[in-house]
């Protein structure tokens, strides 16, 4: 079972997650943040990841610790429940439509930490969040996953609709790059020997 539970306590945020990258994207998530709640329930939906999520942040001050350290909490429990990467993918692309936003997400399970964001709303908030926040929770989550995380939004004209297409787009890639290589099932994808750090 790929499975893991991460906790992490700073004077910021408490946050606890459990994942089971085997799952059938049932999610239980709590941040105190609507719609960064309804973007992680994509994200688990569409990646068939069964995600719980327990977080609390200084919302008095603004989203940006919560957000920031649920990417960190969450990129080391993907990172926990892969173990060595035996028989994965590793890579993974999807192209994701949201009505006249589209969103592309490439990924990469290297060991190696990049993450590359090429996307702009045509709003400073959605909903409670400031939409710069969405860079730094893929930042953060590419960073302790140790993974490449590419994120292209093409073209679109509502910030809801392009940041939902942005998890939904990071959903599907995971979700692929994290399946079984039925030709490879026992190989390691590098021929490094490694896909660690």
């Amino acid at each position: 079972m790929r499975i893991a539970e991460i906790e992490r306590n700073t004077a910021e945020t408490q946050i606890k997650i459990n994942i089971n990258l085997d799952g059938s994207g049932k999610y239980d998530i709590q941040t105190g943040c609507g719609f960064f709640d309804h973007m992680l329930m994509q994200l688990s939906r569409h990646s068939l990841i069964d995600l719980t999520i327990k977080a609390k942040g200084d919302l008095h001050v603004d989203a940006h610790h919560l957000v920031e350290d649920t990417g960190i909490v969450l990129g080391k429990a993907f990172s926990k429940a892969l173990k060595d990467k035996t028989g994965i993918n590793r890579y993974g692309h999807a192209f994701i439509p949201m009505d006249e936003a589209l969103t592309r997400c490439v990924v990469d399970l290297s060991g190696r930490s990049s993450a590359v964001w090429h996307v702009k709303f045509p709003t400073q908030k959605i909903a409670e969040l400031d939409t710069e926040v969405f860079k730094e929770f893929f930042t953060a989550l590419a960073d302790n996953l140790k993974a490449a995380v590419h994120i292209e939004n093409l073209y679109g004209d509502n910030s809801h609709h392009i940041a939902e297409s942005c998890f939904k787009a990071f959903a599907k890639a995971f979700r692929y790059a994290i399946e079984t290589d039925m030709r490879a099932c026992q190989i390691l994808p590098s021929t490094k020997g490694t896909l660690s750090c």
